[in-house]
């Protein structure tokens, strides 16, 4: 299967959308091309790199955009109407639920994905790692990144299945596999704040004008964050300590194998 990504800005989930389907580069089943306009989502970039994932004549395309409500990730959607395709995006994509469904899109909504404290005076290019650094750890701890993996898979091998997702803190933390409930506990704790990171983020950039007021504020959400990670590392911590991480590898052929011992073998 030919599987095309495309990319306008950055959200948690866009840094290792096409990593995870393949994270040991052995899948026989499946070859994947990425376009992106980096930073950017305006109109003009945004119908630019919807017609270079579109040349690639792609069996199913997935979308990752901060806000899919915006006017320019809504250009994307308009040229995927008609195709086989997912869209990943934050909180504010809830927005464009309605308009997804009516162009027969699938879609994965993480709430507990958040944006970032985009203020001058704050951000510079190390925050703006460590805080991406920072936000892979709670999507990974606490069952983002399993969830997808599975929805992807099932979309890869049911015809017609497109995956409808607004994942929560329940959404997600149900996909962990935590057999400890201290872990599991850690992982919706991390969840529950990575969420606040965003509402914080946004009155920190686009409610507050004074900057003596919005700085701190989008400096309050990076240090939350930064807990968030904290307490998701914690829990795999636990679960390292029992020997019973959960681990999801794919086989060859695309199969999603299962295996909690560090020794065992997938199965």
């Amino acid at each position: 299967m030919k599987i095309g990504v495309v990319k306008t800005g950055n959200i948690g989930c866009s840094l290792v959308l096409e990593l995870l389907l393949d994270e040991r580069a052995d899948r026989e089943d499946i070859d994947v091309r990425v376009v992106t306009s980096g930073a950017k989502m305006g109109k003009a970039q945004a119908e630019e790199v919807a017609g270079l994932v579109l040349d690639l004549d792609a069996e199913l395309i997935l979308y990752s955009t901060p806000n899919p409500s915006a006017p320019g990730p809504r250009k994307v959607m308009e040229a995927l109407k008609g195709r086989r395709a997912v869209v990943f995006g934050d909180a504010p994509g809830l927005k464009a639920r309605d308009y997804m469904e009516e162009a027969g899109l699938g879609y994965i909504l993480v709430k507990g994905d958040p944006m970032i404290g985009a203020r001058r005076e704050f951000l510079d290019p190390v925050e703006m790692t460590l805080f991406n650094a920072d936000v892979l750890k709670v999507l990974a701890g606490t069952g983002v990144i399993n969830l997808i993996q599975a929805e992807l898979g099932r979309t890869m091998a049911e015809e017609g299945y497109l995956p409808r997702v607004v994942v929560t803190r329940d959404v997600a933390v149900a996909h962990a596999g935590y057999s400890n409930p201290y872990a599991r506990a850690k992982a919706m704790a991390a969840y529950e704040m990575a969420e606040k990171v965003g509402q914080l983020d946004v009155e920190g950039c686009f409610m507050t004008k004074d900057a003596g007021e919005y700085i701190p504020k989008v400096a309050a959400a990076h240090e939350l964050l930064r807990a968030a990670a904290r307490l998701a590392d914690e829990a795999r911590e636990m679960e390292k300590a029992g020997d019973a991480v959960k681990r999801t590898p794919h086989a060859p052929d695309g199969r999603i194998m299962d295996k909690r011992g560090l020794m065992d073998k997938p199965q």
